[in-house]
């Protein structure tokens, strides 16, 4: 595998331990009758987070680790609120995938594209609605989709995954 697919898995990765942590705050937040989807969410992420430390492993790389805390692209005093950052979640991990698949060969890039899909129905099942392409950026018509490299992308770009906003420190 090439060097590309191994930094593309690594910020997957680190976008996974970031929706880990922001779902643990959605989870405390989120209305009553949404916990259980933000359960469900918060294993999936887990699972794909693990997942993504045995590839990594795989590709010949040390798995980037998570962070102690992470910035919140919002304060979250709300279910409302809650609700926002999962969806928010969604569409910049979706955005990390979009470029596992784009960097990967063989049964990587079709985990990558399952990860992307399912990241994009969550996106719609907390926000209601969905982009035209979830997880490119450049091609939703204006362009708030997520994509990696980006601020609004959680744990990847140029800090390699050391945050959800770039920032640092946790802003509940």
């Amino acid at each position: 595998m090439s060097a590309g697919t191994q930094k593309a898995a690594q910020a997957a990765l680190a976008a996974e331990h970031a929706a880990v942590y922001g779902y643990g705050v959605v989870g405390g937040r989120v209305a009553e009758g949404r916990r259980a989807e933000a359960g469900a969410a918060y294993h999936a992420h887990r699972a794909r987070r693990d997942a993504l430390v045995r590839t990594v492993r795989g590709l010949g790389g040390e798995p980037v680790a998570a962070q102690a805390a992470y910035a919140l692209p919002f304060a979250v005093p709300d279910p409302a609120a809650a609700a926002r950052l999962a969806a928010v979640l969604e569409d910049r991990v979706a955005g990390v995938y979009s470029d596992l698949v784009r960097a990967a060969e063989g049964p990587l890039r079709r985990e990558a594209a399952d990860a992307l899909r399912e990241a994009a129905v969550r996106a719609v099942r907390w926000r209601g609605s969905g982009v035209p392409f979830p997880g490119l950026a450049e091609r939703t018509a204006d362009g708030t989709g997520a994509k990696a490299g980006t601020a609004a992308n959680a744990g990847s770009g140029a800090k390699s995954g050391a945050d959800v906003t770039n920032g640092s420190g946790a802003t509940h």
